[in-house]
């Protein structure tokens, strides 16, 4: 393209996304074809005065909205807007994750997490019941007003050793993921970095990269996130916010010392950065360490819910933030999710408020412990990370075995489990030689016994005992 500069006279927010408007109306207008190569980045932004970073997130919302495509060393074209021509890509495998959509039948299913089955349904269905009849014209319509009774249970459930959240601190979501999705819409923008662990929960930065945020990577040891690294990444990639999982960290089983807490509470303090405190295992635990909102309660958000201990089909989410985020999180989750179902967040709230939810909790450490008892004894003199009350194992691999080879071998015996890739944030050069399995999800303890067994066996076995001719 020649002659062609982009008019930034109107419009308004940052300067990057009004380049962005004006490019998209340009190519709305004809005025930019279809086929057409944008200028490369630096000669743009010697152009109309600006950085080269701003042109690269302007033509990074671009690709985010459908309108060119590029690669590094070609340049960045515009794309064809016609339906008949636009081919739809399938996700990419760092977007889906390594977990199959549909779980293959006939499996032990030692990749997920969620409440063990203690018949806790029998109470839910009590309490669904109770719900239809005493509210059936809520149940009947779009929810509209939000009764006080669904903000003071998420304050008692968020509530853990000296953290007691008020009321008016509180969202009530859609479970703890799209809590912490509908923190990072309301209070960032797209271009924006969310810093991340190398290992995590990593279906939050996959998601938060399907709306455009970006991912900076911080490193770990054996005693959690490191504060020196944190603060590098905040020199260098300036992060918006960060994602954390301060006490049983998923995957890792990693619990942040007093130290380290306050540390990052005081690097984010210095370049004001969000933290966001997932504390969906913790509240499993009765660790006494403060947690992260003591040491940064006007910058924290603490989110947390019903799947690991009630009933993951509940879908039962609170997130507690300071006051002035509040609102803006509230209309974020409801754009994100169409908002808060009555039955829901109803049933939710009367198993907190009953004290029902804290007995189903109870049982289902209870079951959680009994099944990580057997996992210790079965992998005893392995190299393993495991919590009584938490339902996860992180098995450290004997050499030669790799992650994502192990994982296959234990599919092939009719296990599935998760190898480290699944929890990667971002591409990242650190390996763990680790993998995740869960103990909840089985129905019964001799599953448990059995499937481990299938791990251990393997483990004894090495790669000399294994093969694949697919």
């Amino acid at each position: 393209m020649t002659n062609w500069l982009p008019d930034l006279s109107s419009g308004s927010g940052p300067l990057y996304q009004r380049l962005a408007d004006s490019i998209e109306s340009d190519i709305d207008k004809g005025v930019i074809n279809a086929g057409a190569k944008l200028p490369p980045q630096r000669d743009l932004a010697y152009d109309i005065g600006a950085t080269v970073g701003t042109v690269g997130r302007a033509y990074q919302v671009l690709r985010e909205r459908g309108l060119v495509s590029g690669e590094v060393g070609r340049g960045t074209y515009v794309l064809s807007q016609h339906t008949s021509d636009v081919k739809t890509e399938p996700m990419a495998r760092d977007e889906a994750g390594t977990r199959y959509m549909d779980a293959p039948r006939g499996m032990l299913r030692f990749d997920s997490t969620a409440a063990p089955d203690i018949d806790q349904s029998t109470v839910v269905t009590e309490v669904l019941t109770r719900t239809a009849l005493d509210h059936p014209h809520e149940i009947s319509s779009y929810t509209r007003d939000f009764p006080e009774r669904w903000f003071e249970a998420g304050a008692r459930w968020l509530s853990r050793n000296s953290f007691r959240p008020n009321a008016d601190t509180m969202v009530p979501t859609l479970g703890t993921h799209a809590a912490v999705m509908a923190a990072i819409a309301a209070l960032t923008t797209p271009g924006d970095y969310i810093a991340f662990e190398h290992l995590t929960y990593s279906q939050i930065s996959r998601s938060a990269g399907l709306i455009g945020r970006r991912t900076a990577l911080v490193a770990s040891d054996k005693d959690g996130l490191d504060p020196e690294d944190f603060e590098r990444v905040c020199a260098q990639k300036h992060p918006k916010m960060i994602f954390l999982m301060p006490t049983a960290q998923n995957p890792t089983l990693s619990t942040l010392s007093a130290a380290r807490r306050e540390a990052i509470a005081r690097v984010a303090r210095e370049y004001n950065v969000i933290l966001i405190e997932d504390d969906l295992y913790g509240n499993l635990t009765d660790d006494p360490t403060p947690l992260l909102a003591e040491y940064a309660p006007e910058r924290t958000i603490v989110a947390g819910g019903l799947s690991k201990s009630v009933a993951a089909g509940v879908r039962g989410g609170w997130l507690s933030c300071p006051p002035a985020y509040r609102h803006r999180i509230r209309v974020a989750h409801k754009m994100m999710t169409g908002g808060m179902p009555f039955l829901l967040a109803e049933v939710n709230a009367r198993l907190v408020l009953s004290g029902q939810a804290s007995d189903i909790r109870k049982h289902c450490i209870a079951e959680i412990s009994a099944r990580i008892a057997i996992a210790r004894e079965t992998l005893a003199g392995f190299e393993f990370k495991a919590h009584d009350k938490v339902p996860f194992v992180w098995l450290t691999l004997p050499d030669p075995w790799l992650s994502g080879t192990f994982k296959h071998a234990c599919l092939e015996h009719g296990v599935l489990i998760d190898d480290e890739d699944e929890f990667k944030a971002g591409r990242s050069e650190q390996v763990s030689h680790g993998v995740r399995f869960g103990v909840s999800q089985p129905r019964h303890r001799k599953d448990i016994t059995q499937g481990v067994a299938v791990i251990r066996r393997l483990l004894d076995e090495g790669r000399a005992g294994y093969d694949s001719f697919s």
